[in-house]
């Protein structure tokens, strides 16, 4: 299904520039009706998808993909949001300006989402932003705190880095506290074996100093 905005459009060259839709959820089927939904979107453009998604590392988390084959997700809808007049290089250079403000570890569902990633691409590449019903859960959510927290993602993000941080100074203390236990047991060790063999030696000398010296020489020959 292939859909054009309504609202004022802007062309800016010859090159489509399409926001592809999927559904996160079967609920959309009714929700759309509404206005509403759960959507993951893509900026198509030069046959080439570009989309935006979470993980755990401070890189970007733009990737690139098939137009309309997003896995983990329905294809909805494919609307056309304008035309630019930038080439596939421009438009990877573009993206790799935004790659700076989207990065895996702050996507947060509420206040920087795929959606959002879309839309400043749209805007950079045709003038035109996406449609408002694509993103609007997101802006209920942030101005209603009881449907979800603008912060709930973020914060737990920030947690489990501060955490394994965290978790990670105390395994060096307590490696560095082990390594420190094992040398000094080492050394104590070490002393107190070779005391006693020197004594043993010392008194079997005095003893037998005779039958010492074959020991030693057998010892030391093995």
């Amino acid at each position: 299904m292939l859909c054009r905005r309504n609202s004022s459009f802007v062309d800016r060259g010859n090159v489509p520039v399409y926001l592809n839709v999927y559904d996160l959820t079967p609920i959309n089927g009714y929700a759309y009706w509404f206005g509403l939904g759960v959507y993951h979107s893509g900026v198509e453009v030069h046959g080439i998808e570009y989309a935006y998604g979470a993980h755990e590392y401070p890189s970007t988390g733009i990737f690139e993909g098939e137009p309309k084959q997003c896995d983990g997700f329905t294809f909805r809808k494919s609307i056309l949001i304008g035309k630019t007049d930038l080439g596939p290089l421009e438009v990877r250079a573009t993206m790799e300006q935004l790659a700076e403000n989207y990065k895996g570890s702050s996507y947060n569902l509420i206040t920087k989402n795929c959606n959002h990633f879309c839309d400043e691409t749209c805007i950079k590449l045709t003038g035109n932003p996406i449609p408002s019903w694509v993103n609007r859960l997101a802006r209920i959510g942030f101005m209603c705190n009881c449907v979800l927290p603008a912060t709930i993602n973020a914060t737990k993000l920030g947690n489990n880095r501060i955490n394994q941080d965290k978790s990670c100074e105390a395994d060096t203390e307590k490696k560095k506290l082990r390594e420190r236990s094992t040398i000094g047991a080492t050394t104590s060790s070490s002393s107190s074996s070779s005391s006693p063999s020197v004594q043993v030696r010392g008194r079997s000398r005095k003893r037998r100093p005779r039958p010492a010296s074959p020991l030693i020489l057998g010892s030391s020959n093995a």
